[in-house]
């Protein structure tokens, strides 16, 4: 099967995702030209560009002044498609399944030198409202059982543009981590009758030591176990287990504290390149108690090793209470 397909590894039950056609992303053959023959691409999400080519499926205009401010196109280059369905089949031993998904990019301005610090407070409100609004229309997709939102920023991050965007993939399956995070999220909740997220919230908000900064609605706080240095988690104060369940109140003060934490990291450590990731409940879980989603940030200041890699374990030089302090001040 050589189109974009899904297969288990039998060995740890996690899926992986086979998309052959995202080695022709433009990006990769200007990393294989750069020694010898740099060549200047035009930007795809600017306005003029290549993605206005496609079907714009979701288009927010300007608060102020005429035109659009962020908008949705399918990714030329996709992960998973909607060709195929979600019936499974064997492979001798092996279990595999067509592609079925979205993958969409948000692209988050038309200005190509505006990045989340330097927007104005209403241009990033209006990113979390396209999130919002495009998360909710694709998990209503009989088919759809997870959202997945997400922003890449920088080369060590992934990113395949410098144009300010996100992406958000919808996928047929529930990955194995995600199955374990719900897994401990109803152990805690069968003993003692709590959301496990509500009670690290509480205790967070009441030590201080690891708390960032906070706002009416969200907390933002460097995990006690944080994994790698810097890495940041910004969750909802009330319980809430969907981010398509968020108020409008609280999608304003997501967007500010979203805003605050990404030019903390901006300034004081050098516009790191990160990722963030939007975790949420899958689609059978969303109204459950022991659920809750939350933003989490991870800086790329390190690489993992040989340690880390067989083991799963993290070396982080840095400790949680320390990075804490460093960007409250």
């Amino acid at each position: 099967m050589e189109g974009n397909h899904i297969r288990l590894n039998k060995v740890t039950r996690e899926w992986v995702i086979y998309a052959p056609k995202r080695k022709h992303r433009p990006q990769d053959l200007r990393q294989a030209c750069i020694i010898d023959h740099p060549i200047s691409l035009p930007c795809p999400f600017c306005p003029g560009g290549s993605h206005e080519e496609e079907q714009i499926l979701l288009e927010v205009p300007k608060i102020k002044g005429s035109g659009w401010q962020t908008r949705v196109v399918a990714n030329r280059y996709p992960a998973l498609s909607t060709d195929g369905n979600t019936q499974r089949s064997s492979h001798g031993i092996y279990l595999m399944m067509p592609g079925y998904g979205r993958h969409e990019v948000i692209i988050e301005s038309p200005d190509h030198d505006k990045d989340i610090p330097t927007m104005e407070r209403s241009e990033v409100e209006l990113i979390v409202e396209t999130y919002h609004h495009r998360y909710i229309d694709l998990m209503r997709e009989h088919e759809s059982m997870m959202g997945i939102i997400f922003r890449n920023h920088g080369q060590r991050a992934g990113a395949s543009q410098s144009h300010p965007h996100s992406q958000i993939i919808i996928t047929s399956v529930v990955p194995q981590q995600r199955r374990w995070r719900e897994e401990e999220a109803q152990r805690y909740y069968d003993d003692w009758g709590r959301c496990l997220y509500c009670d690290i919230l509480k205790f967070e908000y009441k030590e201080q030591t690891r708390v960032v900064e906070e706002n009416n609605s969200f907390l933002a706080f460097v995990p006690f176990a944080a994994q790698v240095p810097f890495e940041i988690s910004i969750a909802p104060k009330d319980h809430e287990a969907d981010f398509g369940s968020m108020r409008d109140r609280e999608k304003a003060d997501f967007a500010a504290i979203l805003q605050s934490v990404l030019t903390r990291l901006s300034d004081k450590l050098n516009d790191p390149d990160y990722n963030y990731i939007i975790n949420t409940a899958a689609r059978y879980k969303a109204e459950e108690p022991q659920v809750h989603w939350y933003c989490q940030i991870r800086p790329r200041l390190t690489t993992p090793a040989g340690f880390e890699i067989a083991s799963s374990v993290s070396i982080n030089p840095s400790l949680p209470e320390w990075d804490a302090q460093f960007l409250r001040e």
